[in-house]
């Protein structure tokens, strides 16, 4: 599973709108979960909130903040299940500075968490973006795969059409790869919305546009289903077969599992 994350964009502002014509061509072709929603505002605690099943007591983009509360990527790595988080900008492999634009380390859950830094063998999975093209042409691509462009290329500081335009560049590489053809599957969705609609008994972070794109998926399939944030960490979970973190243990938190052709559970 690959997850792509963009930043601060309603669902009404991505779904149908002339200036995102890649995201909406995945949208057609795949699939969307139209009751998609953030837990809430600012960035950094959805981010980290995508990986624990919890903001962890975070309430804003703060640098030099902690999260050491277990996350997926733990579990993967006990599982013995590969996984690398690839950041657009990262200067070198676990940087856990704050610059230069246009990376953001609030776009980074992985260098919050002290533990994670701490093990070298763990951190040496966080590396910059550049490194994954290498592997998705060489067959080497791990299972699990988070991506985080930089701010001018995840709607941030860049425009949608620049969003839009680096993922037609960038995705049919994923698709076209033996990663993707070996039952590989893409989540793309956003850190936060413009409002603070809600769902799933505690998510207020704005709806957001949430696409699944796989060879599994029936075209055009929507799912209204609601889902928020520790949703998507539960889908991860039911995927790899993983025990659920924080609010994922929660069924009210939703799970996209049948924009990937499954069952929910």
């Amino acid at each position: 599973l690959m997850l792509i994350m963009l930043e601060n964009h309603g669902y009404d502002q991505i779904v149908g709108s002339p200036t995102a014509p890649y995201l909406n061509h995945l949208i057609a072709r795949y699939g969307l979960a139209t009751a998609s929603y953030a837990d809430t505002h600012p960035s950094l605690p959805n981010y980290i909130d995508i990986v624990s099943g919890s903001i962890q007591g975070i309430t804003s983009d703060c640098a030099d903040c902690s999260a050491d509360a277990p996350q997926v990527v733990d579990q993967l790595q006990r599982a013995g299940i590969g996984w690398g988080a690839f950041l657009e900008g990262m200067p070198s492999p676990c940087y856990t500075g704050t610059g230069p634009l246009p990376y953001d380390k609030n776009h980074d859950p992985f260098v919050h968490a002290p533990h994670l830094v701490g093990d070298a063998a763990e951190c040496a999975h966080v590396v910059p973006y550049s490194r994954l093209g290498p592997k998705l042409a060489g067959g080497t691509a791990p299972p699990f795969i988070w991506i985080t462009p930089d701010v001018l290329h995840d709607m941030h500081t860049g425009s949608v059409g620049q969003s839009d335009r680096w993922l037609s560049e960038q995705l049919p590489k994923v698709l076209d790869s033996s990663w993707y053809a070996a039952g590989g599957a893409v989540i793309i969705t956003f850190d936060e919305g413009v409002t603070d609609a809600g769902c799933c008994g505690g998510a207020a972070g704005g709806h957001i546009a949430t696409v699944v794109v796989s060879a599994a998926t029936p075209q055009g399939f929507r799912m209204a289903t609601p889902v928020d944030d520790a949703g998507v960490l539960r889908t991860i979970e039911e995927l790899y077969g993983l025990p659920f973190l924080g609010a994922a243990a929660q069924p009210s938190s939703g799970t996209l599992l049948p924009l990937l052709g499954r069952a929910a559970g």
